[in-house]
């Protein structure tokens, strides 16, 4: 099957009722570069575009034999994880990733919703920072998620920023894209940390307009990117754009 043979990015995360995130945002954004999906679902959400009202974890053998299933049908060439919710699916998940070393995986490591709501249980953090980023080409948390991942508060300037993701890169993390969405000023800038490299800099102008579902948009770009044999600089530059021209087409509240 000619299917078989094209690139394909698996999307491991949790189901979005509303559409506003989650793997309908994933499969949306990477369809739209062109490069095919398959699936590993981890939860199942019920919620709007204002709330998560129930979540349902699925079981790790279930998420596993998702992943392991989609590897085997197709030519996967990444891997977009997002919502993992308990403790047991990171480590399922990054048992899967130790089988596939070859292949990139980046991950959005998502620990709260918009609303609030937690979307990763408290003593699955620990978990994800020593199993799975290290598996991970590539991690892209807010500064929200900096500051939990790290165990601080939240960084007030680059220099802390940097300082925080440099904590993580120690604790095991491959490359760090740390989103600079939730700061202020009239650029957005995200900053690539990588071990025994210079910080670089994507910046972008800060928009009135605000939308759900662009950390999954630009994890997902990125994957769908390096799906397709580019370099992380160029990927991450690429989902900066993509994100960037969402934005100007949505209207300001």
């Amino acid at each position: 099957m000619a299917l078989r043979r094209e690139p394909h990015v698996l999307v491991v995360g949790g189901s979005d009722s509303s559409g506003g995130g989650g793997i309908a945002r994933d499969i949306e954004t990477i369809s739209s570069i062109g490069v095919r999906t398959c699936l590993a679902v981890t939860a199942l959400t019920v919620q709007t575009h204002h709330a998560v009202m129930e979540i349902h974890s699925m079981q790790p053998g279930l998420v596993a034999g998702q992943m392991r299933a989609g590897l085997q049908a197709n030519k996967v060439a990444a891997v977009k994880i997002g919502m993992l919710a308990t403790v047991e699916i990171v480590i399922a998940v990054a048992g899967v990733l130790r089988e596939n070393p070859q292949v990139p995986a980046v991950l959005d490591p998502v620990l709260a919703s918009t609303s609030g709501r937690a979307l990763l249980e408290a003593g699955a953090i620990a978990a994800m920072k020593r199993d799975l980023m290290p598996l991970c080409r590539l991690v892209t948390p807010n500064l929200f998620e900096l500051a939990l991942l790290v165990g601080s508060e939240r960084a007030v300037d680059e220099d802390g920023v940097v300082w925080q993701g440099q904590e993580l890169l120690t604790a095991g993390a491959r490359a760090l894209l740390i989103k600079g969405g939730h700061a202020s000023g009239p650029q957005s800038t995200d900053i690539l940390l990588r071990p025994d490299h210079e910080p670089v800099r994507f910046d972008t102008p800060r928009l009135a307009a605000s939308m759900r579902g662009t950390g999954c948009m630009l994890a997902s770009s990125i994957a769908a990117h390096l799906a397709k044999a580019q370099s992380i600089e160029y990927a991450v530059r690429q989902g900066k754009l993509f994100v960037l021209e969402k934005l100007r087409k949505t209207p300001a509240e």
